[in-house]
């Protein structure tokens, strides 16, 4: 019975051994995984951190990206606006020169003289610039040869660019154009940084030099051009009034031939004294008229000066002031009224002067400050009404004012609305 008892007491304390040890792995593999949970969590946690450091530094990134272009683009804009802005005003006859010279042929001399040193430049092999001591296969020679074959298409294609925007020069694209061949410079440096191959500064500086005195040039020819349009234009106009006075010098002495004869045969004749005293004030009438023409003649500064508008084209608050030395100066106006202008002018006022010259300078002066086109002054409209120019004529004028038409007739626009039932 006792020997029964202890085998059952040592299967049970050996029982409770394994169960101690199966508890203690269990205890053990609990650890581990606590372990392994613990490590894989602070893994996860160090990952997500550096996943929101990645992604904080990509969105930095990204903004800082965005920020440059919106400033490119603002740059970009803004250079748009002066270059339209310069374009205009260009072509309204407002330019800068860059190299300001006496004519365009000096322009001309000055560019051949610029073309003659870059040239010179090239075949002194200092146009580009490169590594001489670049090696091939352990050979020099043929590192230079390999610097010099690339330099050679690196010219060729910064030439080409220059060459292109000169024969493409705007001058109120000059600018964009010198910045341009400034970023082919760039690129080209930028590809050939490994032999150190890059467009001379001299030769560079040569080349936007040649870009701003071809703009220059180009403006200065074109302005010569308009003032030999314009001499051409005044010389037309100073042999037309030499012929409207020749004509009209025939006739008066055509006329003056005609009295004198029949005055000869009065006298030589019945002897009508109220006859012949009337031929005799005709021909001081005469002699008064052919005065006037000859002293018109002599006097370059005489002539009238006119107040017109146009409200069909222009406007109610809108005319133009000008000057004319023809003998009749409706000849002028009706040249104006032409195909350029859907209507007619009006005239509001014709004054002869002995200096029209100066009494036209005199008006325009009084009204320099309501002048349309502040650019071209040979554009004569002003903001003013017909009253505004009679004001100032009562003073500038004097007894040379005689008569004044506030208020335009314009019967073709007149009818004009009225046909379009306005």
């Amino acid at each position: 019975m006792s020997r029964l008892i202890g085998a059952d007491s040592a299967q049970i304390a050996a029982e409770q051994q394994r169960l101690r040890r199966a508890h203690e792995e269990k205890l053990q593999e609990i650890g581990r995984i606590d372990a392994l949970l613990d490590e894989k969590i602070e893994h996860a946690a160090e990952s997500a951190a550096q996943s929101l450091v990645d992604v904080r530094r990509q969105a930095d990134d990204m903004a800082r990206q965005t920020a440059e272009a919106e400033q490119r683009l603002t740059a970009a804009r803004r250079d748009l606006v002066l270059t339209d802005e310069t374009r205009m005003l260009q072509e309204a006859g407002i330019y800068e020169y860059r190299h300001p010279l006496a004519d365009a042929l000096a322009y001309k001399d000055r560019l051949d003289s610029l073309k003659a040193r870059y040239k010179q430049l090239a075949r002194d092999d200092r146009a580009v610039l490169g590594n001489q001591y670049w090696m091939v296969d352990g050979s020099a020679a043929k590192g230079r040869k390999m610097v010099r074959d690339f330099s050679k298409l690196m010219l060729r294609a910064y030439n080409a660019e220059a060459d292109n925007a000169v024969r493409g020069m705007k001058p109120h694209r000059l600018d964009s154009l010198i910045d341009r061949l400034g970023k082919t410079r760039e690129s080209i440096a930028r590809l050939g940084a490994t032999m150190q191959i890059r467009i001379g500064d001299d030769y560079h500086q040569l080349r936007v030099q040649e870009l701003e005195l071809t703009a220059d040039y180009l403006v200065r020819k074109e302005t010569e051009r308009e003032e030999q349009r314009e001499l051409r234009a005044q010389q037309r106009e100073e042999e037309r009034l030499q012929r409207e006075i020749e004509r009209e010098r025939q006739r008066l002495e055509k006329e003056r031939s005609h009295y004198e004869g029949a005055l000869r045969r009065l006298r030589s004749g019945t002897g009508d004294e109220a006859a012949i005293a009337e031929l005799e004030a005709k021909l001081a009438e005469l002699g008064v008229e052919l005065e006037a023409v000859e002293a018109r003649e002599a006097n370059i500064r005489a002539g009238y000066v006119y107040v017109i508008s146009n409200v069909g084209a222009f406007g109610e608050h809108m005319v133009k002031i000008g000057m004319t030395r023809r003998l009749d100066p409706m000849d002028r106006v009706i040249e104006l009224g032409d195909a350029s202008v859907p209507f007619r002018f009006d005239v509001h006022a014709l004054i002869f002067s002995e200096d029209a010259v100066g009494l036209e300078r005199r008006l325009h002066q009084e009204f320099e400050s309501r002048r349309v086109n502040r650019v071209n002054l040979r554009r004569e409209f002003f903001y003013v009404t017909p009253a505004d120019v009679r004001a100032a004529l009562q003073r500038l004028a004097g007894q040379h004012l005689l008569e004044f038409q506030d208020t335009p007739e314009a019967p073709e626009w007149r009818a004009s609305q009225t046909a379009a039932g306005r």
